[in-house]
């Protein structure tokens, strides 16, 4: 019988991997590979805050997962995994319907022989009073769009009145999502007001960046976070520091101190916790922010028919006491990579490789002309590279994904027409 192996969650690590068993294992019947996502297309996350700013048009970035599966020899189905029974070897998939109630898909169970969860990460509100029912997030395309209309409408109801009506922002969380949201949103008024949309300036523009800890980019080295806040504040961004938030209410947030910031739009994007479902997955070890434990390699350290990748993976680093992997793009197109090999080994009866993750360095962008960061190498150690330069280094990371799931001649035809149709549609979304 064909070895079955189950991929849910199509992000950058899962269908990375889906795209490459594909191509090695399903095209030469070795495998039967099957993606589950509850979406139909797929966005490269890192981009979400390009999507809300409007800076990306979603629509024309996509990548459709039933062309994909076609293409690269596995299948897709639109489904989202509820529950999974590992004695019987099935992942449950739960019932969807579209916006009006009808039924796409009834609930039904998927067989597997090897499973993959590849599910990514959520923002981590900490119980903190008010977020869920008064703050936008950035976890999906969905969520992104809905920021980018909500901002867009706010400076054309402005456009039609002879008032101005300022924008105020604040934006909770100032690590790499916080930081490049606030100033691709900055970067997009800028925009704005070149199309003629009247209200719409950095006058208008309050933007909030909120950090609990220290500092921002708190995960970076400090003259990264420096470098950083210098360019916010020039762009008339304001960063709070040493800032924690007690509760976010309809007016505004509340700070540590008592300290109210009335607002028109809360965005929170501090911390990170994989999805709830997770802690109840048939006994699956999971740590305190809901991550499947996983050996070196990638296998749960509950059951070795499951693995799990990305930023829902709590994977250790090999040699380091306690640290584990960071949820970051590369990490998971690392152990996509990885574990396209180590699921062949598992077909040939042949011994699993332990995952060794590589710190190639760290990039942060600061809206679609500038980014700043470091890149690592053996020869040249740490360099710290800003401006357009970084920004280069800081697309092609896009463009290695794209590679990873189209081949480089499609991306290379793929990167000639972006050039083309640049210049006949806005450089912002207008609608």
């Amino acid at each position: 019988m064909t070895h079955r192996i189950v991929i849910v969650g199509g992000g950058a690590g899962g269908l990375e991997l889906a795209t490459q068993l594909g191509q090695h294992l399903g095209r030469k019947g070795r495998a039967h590979i099957t993606l589950v996502d509850s979406n139909l297309t797929h966005i490269w996350k890192p981009l979400l805050h390009e999507v809300a700013a409007g800076s990306l048009n979603s629509s024309l970035d996509e990548l459709n997962y039933v062309a994909q599966a076609r293409w690269n020899h596995f299948h897709f189905q639109y489904g989202r995994m509820c529950g999974v029974d590992r004695t019987a070897k099935t992942i449950k998939l739960a019932r969807l319907t579209d916006d009006q109630g009808v039924e796409i898909s009834p609930e039904r169970e998927l067989a597997y022989d090897s499973l993959v969860i590849s599910v990514g990460s959520q923002c981590n509100d900490f119980g903190t009073a008010g977020v869920k029912e008064h703050c936008a997030f950035l976890d999906s395309r969905d969520q992104a769009e809905k920021l980018h209309k909500m901002i867009l409408s706010r400076y054309l109801r402005a456009h039609a009145s002879d008032q101005p009506k300022p924008l105020s922002i604040a934006v909770v969380g100032a690590g790499a999502t916080g930081v490049e949201l606030s100033a691709e949103l900055h970067h997009a008024v800028r925009l704005i007001k070149g199309y003629g949309i009247r209200q719409a300036s950095s006058d208008t523009l309050k933007i909030y960046l909120i950090e609990a800890g220290e500092r921002i980019l708190p995960a970076l080295p400090e003259r990264i976070s420096q470098a950083v806040h210098r360019e916010l504040i020039k762009l008339g961004i304001e960063v709070l520091v040493r800032s924690p938030v007690q509760q976010v209410t309809e007016a505004g947030v509340v700070l540590a101190d008592d300290d109210v910031l009335q607002v028109d739009l809360k965005i929170w994007a501090a911390g990170i916790k994989a999805p709830a479902f997770l802690r109840d997955l048939d006994g699956l070890a999971t740590n305190r922010i809901n991550q499947i434990e996983v050996l070196p390699t990638l296998q749960s350290v509950s059951d070795e028919s499951i693995f799990a990748l990305g930023d829902c993976a709590a994977c250790p680093i090999e040699g380091s006491e306690g640290k584990r992997v960071p949820p970051r793009a590369q990490a998971a197109h690392q152990q996509a990579k990885h574990l396209a090999k180590n699921l062949a080994l598992k077909l040939a009866g042949k011994p699993l490789q332990k995952f060794v993750y590589r710190d190639y360095g760290t990039l942060v962008s600061l809206a679609s002309f500038s980014a700043v960061g470091t890149l690592m190498g053996n020869l040249s150690g740490t360099t710290f590279v800003e401006g357009l330069l970084a920004r280069m280094f800081y697309l092609s990371l896009y463009r290695m994904h794209q590679a990873a799931l189209l081949g480089k001649r499609r991306v290379l035809l793929k990167m000639l027409g972006d050039l083309f149709t640049k210049q006949t549609r806005p450089r912002l979304r207008l609608h």
